[in-house]
C-alpha cells in the first residue's frame, strides 16, 4: 500500500513550546511496501540491552525526573522510582499511574537555575542515554508492545547528542516509533479496531515557529490493534537517507532533499541536521497536545494505569561502511 507523506510545520513529537499549525502540502508517494531482513545485509550489532535483569542497567540508561510536559502540554511527572520504572521478566517497564505527584520542572540540561518544582495529576516513566551512548548511523531497532487507551503516548525516539547545529529543531529529531491513542475511534483508519496506525517522524527546519517535519502512520498488514501483541520497530540511518520499519518492512523513506536545517552551521552541507551523533530515549507520555485533539479527544479516565513494555533495543553499524552506513541499506 503507497503511504503518503508530508511536510508541514507542527509541534514537535516531544520537546518545543510553540503551537501546531495547520498542515502543508503532500510531499511525495513512499514507494511500495518492501521487506528488509536484517540477515544479510551486513549490520553488526555494536549495543543492546536485553532488559534480562531485574533493575534498569544504569550504565545504559538514565532515567529523566521532570514534570513540565515535554513542551506538549503532557500531564505526566517522570520519576525515577520502581513504580514508574522497572525491569521485570526479560522486560523493561515504563508505567503511568493517576496519583499526584510533585517533581523538578525541568531535566538538567534546559533546567533553570534553580529548578522548579511542579506538581502533576500522573506519573510515569522515561529512560535516555544521554551521555552514556550515542551513535552517528547505523539500525536502532526496539521490540515493543505498545499500550492502548486514549490520552496515552508511547515513543522510542533519538536526539542529538550534543545540539551540534543548536537548539531544537535545527539539529534534528528522529522518532522512530509513536503510538497515540490505540484502539480509539479513527474514522479515517482502515480495519474495525479502531485506531491502529503507529508513527514514525523526522523532526528539523529552523527555530519554532517554522519547525517543520515529515512522517508516516502505518498499520499492521492484518490492521489489527498494535497494542495486541509485541512488534519490531525499526530505524536505519545513512549519510542522507533515513528509512523507517515496522516488522522490517519499509514503510517511510526520506533523503537528504526532505530534510533541512536553518543553521548557520550547516551552510553547503545537505545531509544536515541528520549526520551527529545521537542518543536514544523511550517514554510513555500521559496526554498532551496532540493525543488529546485527535481520535475520541482529551484523555480517557480508563487509559490508566497503562504500561509500555519494551522487550529488547539493539543498535547496529554497518560492518563494512561504518562512515556512511549505505552500504547496508539496500
Amino acid at each position: 500500500m503507497k503511504r503518503t507523506m508530508q511536510i508541514v510545520t507542527a509541534c514537535t513529537a516531544a520537546l518545543v513550546l510553540s503551537a501546531c499549525a495547520e498542515p502543508g502540502v503532500a510531499k511525495s508517494d513512499v514507494s511500495e511496501t518492501t521487506v528488509a531482513p536484517l540477515e544479510g545485509a551486513g549490520w553488526e550489532l555494536v549495543w543492546s540491552d536485553e532488559f534480562d535483569g531485574d533493575s534498569l542497567d544504569r550504565t545504559n540508561w538514565t532515567p529523566e525526573q521532570s514534570c513540565w510536559g515535554g513542551g506538549n502540554n503532557e500531564r505526566q511527572c517522570y520519576t525515577d522510582r520502581p513504580e514508574n520504572i522497572s525491569v521485570e521478566d526479560g522486560v523493561l517497564l515504563l508505567k503511568a499511574r493517576k496519583e499526584t505527584f510533585t517533581g523538578p520542572d525541568r531535566p538538567p540540561e534546559i533546567a533553570a537555575d534553580p529548578n522548579p518544582q511542579v506538581t502533576q495529576e500522573y506519573t510515569s516513566g522515561k529512560v535516555r542515554t544521554r551521555g552514556l551512548h550515542a551513535w552517528r548511523y547505523g539500525r536502532v531497532e526496539v521490540r515493543a508492545k505498545v499500550p492502548p487507551g486514549q490520552g496515552m503516548w508511547p515513543a522510542v525516539w533519538m536526539m542529538p547528542a550534543d545540539d551540534h547545529y543548536g537548539g531544537w529543531p535545527l539539529s534534528g529529531e528522529i522518532d522512530i516509533l509513536e503510538a497515540v491513542n490505540i484502539g480509539a475511534q479513527c474514522d479515517e483508519c482502515e480495519g474495525d479496531v479502531g485506531e491502529n496506525r503507529t508513527v514514525s517522524a523526522l523532526h528539523f527546519g529552523d527555530l519554532p515557529p517554522n519547525n517543520r517535519y515529515v512522517d508516516s502512520k502505518t498499520a499492521l498488514p492484518d490492521l489489527s490493534l498494535p497494542s495486541d501483541e509485541f512488534h519490531v520497530y525499526s530505524v536505519e540511518w545513512g549519510e542522507g537517507i533515513i528509512r523507517f520499519l515496522v516488522n522490517d518492512r519499509v514503510h517511510a523513506v526520506y533523503t537528504s532533499e526532505d530534510w533541512d536545517t536553518g543553521s548557520a552551521k550547516a551552510q553547503g552541507n545537505a545531509n544536515a541536521p541528520f549526520d551527529q551523533p545521537m542518543y536514544v530515549m523511550a517514554n510513555l507520555a500521559v496526554g498532551g497536545r496532540w493525543p488529546e485533539r485527535d481520535n475520541e479527544k482529551g484523555l480517557a479516565p480508563q487509559s490508566v494505569p497503562a504500561q509500555f513494555e519494551i522487550d529488547w533495543i539493539r543498535v547496529y553499524q554497518c560492518r563494512s561502511d561504518p562512515g556512511t552506513g549505505r552500504a547496508c541499506i539496500k
